[in-house]
């Protein structure tokens, strides 16, 4: 990092890092994310600036001083890194029990790195990481798709005292494949009436068509008042 940078090393890497934070920022726009393309290509950018910068202030300190010290480098992209912390948790929000911008606050995080690594000017490493990032966001959510992965869920069933037992509504839910976690039993002796609350497990598949499965299988039961499936 002791080479002077004149202008055309300083534009070829701000472009570079416009267009990675584009390409990211393109495929977090396409999926409405909030942090979208404006957000990256302004945090790739500023990281780039960032280490340019260091770059500068590392050189003109290392002619000034003489060999006798050397100052850090990498203390303004660490210092860059701890603000993105902040950004990316920002865009983690939670939906009921729904958790969403946990790959837009990585997407921000790598889309930093990128930007460091191309004002460092390791343009070949930037552009490597680059690569695998758009290849992780575009191609591997269609690989996903034959991941049978565990989803979780919430079926609620309420119940007159005199109608069927607690084990035989668990046993009609597990007979439709799906594994019962927890339970949750609420009585309410005013109306009469009990309420099972089952925790489920079950395999990514036709959400709506197992739901209905397990509502209907359940619903014209003995004493089913109401039957949830959340």
């Amino acid at each position: 990092m002791n080479e002077v940078l004149t202008i055309s090393d300083v534009a070829l890497r701000l472009a570079l890092a416009t267009i990675a934070g584009s390409l990211i920022g393109l495929e977090r726009e396409n999926h409405g994310r909030a942090a979208g393309l404006r957000t990256t290509v302004l945090v790739c950018i500023a990281a780039a600036v960032a280490m340019i910068l260091s770059d500068k202030m590392y050189t003109e300190a290392s002619q000034a001083v003489g060999a006798g010290w050397r100052p850090d480098p990498a203390r303004l992209a660490a210092g860059i890194l701890t603000g993105m912390g902040f950004l990316g948790a920002g865009v983690i929000m939670k939906e009921g029990r729904v958790v969403r911008g946990v790959t837009t606050a990585a997407a921000l995080w790598i889309t930093t790195i990128i930007g460091l690594t191309i004002g460092a000017g390791l343009i070949w490493l930037g552009l490597a990481a680059l690569g695998l990032s758009l290849v992780i966001l575009f191609v591997l959510p269609y690989c996903e798709r034959f991941i049978l992965n565990d989803w979780y869920g919430t079926v609620e069933v309420t119940v007159r005292m005199d109608g069927m037992s607690d084990s035989e509504i668990k046993n009609r839910i597990e007979q439709l494949g799906v594994e019962i976690k927890a339970v949750e039993l609420n009585y309410d002796l005013t109306r009469n009436q009990r309420t099972i609350c089952c925790r489920i497990k079950y395999k990514k598949g036709d959400v709506f068509e197992l739901s209905t499965r397990v509502v209907s299988n359940i619903i014209d039961c003995e004493g089913v008042v109401d039957v949830k499936w959340v």
